[in-house]
């Protein structure tokens, strides 16, 4: 397994390192970890040098960007030159929390597109009740990058826009949810080969473990309960999810 969407710097209730032991221990081979925060560039860094199952992305998470820099941008292209930095993320756009600076959501996300087209590195998309000018960004202005939805949370409607894209559809915790009707048709009709698993830890934290604290090790219940939903076997859904990841991010 792979998780590829996973802050291992915000755990709290264990240390990475045992972070990474319980992951490596329960069969998850890589994690792939991004930065929402400015200062987690660095934090990034660190552990793709100390923690060789770790990969890593840049970028500033859409409720973060009134810290964004220009700065930044250069800071990006010099470690993207890191072989285990591996896409832009996560980037995107949040009209959840506060709507006030929309605009400016929308200017540093296109920023950070264009750098991925330059640098050449998949983009993984943080989209929150936005999924309208998220789509429509990304049809103007990606020109060359591959795309993954993290965390998705739209229709099976949208999820098949998606799809018409070539873009890559990632599904955690939420899936596990007993009420989580929408994630679940979604999970059933997305197409195999478009599949991403993740867990999005230390949040989503997916059944029998919601209300703790989510690790990556926890990928597993994801991949169980897609298998459960779409009538098919663990090792399929492991196996086309890793082959899919290998395939969008290059490892």
């Amino acid at each position: 397994m792979i998780d590829t969407h996973t802050h291992i710097n915000m755990i709290e209730e264990i240390s990475i390192d045992e972070v990474v032991k319980n992951a490596i221990e329960d069969g998850v081979t890589k994690l792939i970890v991004p930065s929402a925060y400015p200062k987690d560039i660095d934090e990034v860094m660190s552990l793709v040098e100390k923690y060789p199952p770790v990969y890593g992305m840049l970028g500033v998470h859409p409720t973060e960007v009134k810290d964004w820099s220009d700065d930044l941008i250069y800071k990006i292209k010099e470690y993207s030159k890191h072989p285990k930095i591996i896409a832009i993320g996560e980037i995107g756009l949040d009209y959840y929390w506060d709507k006030s600076f929309n605009d400016l959501q929308k200017e540093v996300f296109i920023k950070q597109i264009k750098l991925a087209n330059e640098l050449n590195l998949p983009i993984s998309i943080h989209d929150r009740e936005a999924h309208k000018d998220t789509y429509d960004i990304l049809k103007e202005h990606n020109k060359n990058s591959e795309i993954v939805m993290h965390c998705f949370s739209g229709s099976v409607e949208f999820m098949r826009e998606c799809i018409k894209e070539g873009w890559y559809i990632a599904i955690g915790g939420v899936v596990t949810f007993k009420n989580a009707v929408k994630m679940k048709d979604v999970a059933i009709e997305v197409p195999l080969d478009r599949l991403l698993l993740e867990t999005d830890a230390p949040y989503l934290t997916p059944v029998p473990y919601r209300g703790k604290e989510n690790q990556p090790a926890y990928v597993k219940f994801v991949a169980e309960e897609m298998a459960k939903l779409r009538e098919t076997t663990f090792e399929e859904i492991d196996n086309a999810t890793m082959e899919n990841t290998k395939r969008v991010f290059g490892i």
